[in-house]
């Protein structure tokens, strides 16, 4: 089943992201690598794919996942978790219907 995880920043997080990203992207990449990641990406502060200092206010990340809880141990294992980029994560089963 395909799971969506909806990250929400802290305030000012950018600092922490760029020192959590590379383990970050690392975990993405293993996802991306074992054909279970449909999409992931952060939510600029701004409208620009390069928000420069205003930074980023969250993330979406949509895998496969053998069950909710599969998804909620791998997104509480994420860096940016450990590194308190995420003041909230919310996991919900997501259903893609676009593209086909």
């Amino acid at each position: 089943m395909l799971y969506a995880i909806i990250s929400e920043d802290v305030a000012n997080s950018l600092a922490l992201r760029l020192i959590a990203r590379p383990a970050h992207i690392k975990r993405l990449q293993d996802l991306q690598d074992a054909g279970r990641l449909v999409l992931a990406g952060p939510h600029p502060a701004i409208g620009s794919d390069n928000p420069g200092a205003a930074g980023f206010t969250g993330s979406l990340i949509v895998a496969e996942f053998e069950s909710p809880q599969d998804a909620q141990l791998w997104a509480d294992a994420d860096p940016y978790v450990a590194a308190k980029v995420y003041s909230k994560v919310t996991i919900k089963p997501f259903k893609k219907v676009f593209p086909q």
